[in-house]
């Protein structure tokens, strides 16, 4: 089982990363897929977001269960909770920073401990999450020879919804020490590219408010009920 308190990886062991072209085919191996589940969930009245239930199980369960299959690895950013997150058996990485700046300082954290690529991220209550996500994000940052590829919605983006490589590494953490703490001020810094999901803008419907966990909550039992 991933043990949350491993020491952050020197530098020197990481494995050199490499740049996408637009004429690269789609590997999920590339890809490590993180769970950002670092939040307060002041608007569900401090819960952890990632273990409240939903249709019978954890949200954070319908996540993994969308993600696992579109990438080589999975990690889960938490900061309560961690015997919980890592009873998933994937590694647990809470924020280096303290006092729950965001999810930039959850992504942060993870990318010492990156394996692959590239860094997909996704947020625990996101139970709807698209089976083509990584693949869409993917082909918008090689297409463009981007930094950072983040997901639209067909109105709007979303900010959490993202896949970077390796390379932005340094930007994100010269953002975050510098007090930066809002996603959309650190994209104007990258290369981005977006990738639409207009087809299916449901895919990105999450759960701040207790009621907004009603309407999921059947939206899931009606995905059921069709299968």
């Amino acid at each position: 089982m991933p043990d949350p308190t491993t020491r952050r990886p020197a530098v020197g062991t990481m494995r050199p990363m490499h740049s996408l072209s637009a004429n690269e085919a789609f590997s999920g191996s590339r890809v490590t897929g993180l769970v950002l589940a670092g939040g307060l969930g002041r608007r569900m009245g401090g819960e952890d977001k990632g273990l409240v239930e939903i249709a019978g199980r954890p949200m954070v369960e319908f996540v993994l269960e969308a993600l696992r299959p579109q990438v080589g690895s999975v990690m889960i950013n938490a900061n309560r909770n961690l015997d919980r997150y890592a009873a998933y058996g994937h590694r647990v990485v809470p924020d280096e920073l303290s006092g729950f700046l965001g999810p930039l300082a959850g992504v942060a954290s993870a990318l010492p401990y990156l394996t692959a690529d590239l860094l997909l991220t996704v947020p625990c209550d996101a139970p709807l999450l698209s089976a083509h996500l990584a693949r869409r994000l993917f082909d918008a940052c090689a297409a463009a020879g981007a930094d950072v590829a983040v997901a639209h919605d067909g109105q709007r983006l979303q900010p959490v919804f993202m896949l970077l490589r390796a390379s932005a590494g340094p930007s994100l953490r010269a953002y975050l020490e510098g007090g930066g703490r809002k996603v959309d001020r650190w994209f104007a810094q990258v290369r981005l590219a977006q990738a639409d999901f207009s087809d299916e803008p449901d895919c990105f419907a999450n759960v701040n408010e207790p009621d907004e966990r009603q309407r999921l909550e059947a939206s899931l039992v009606s995905q059921r009920a069709v299968r």
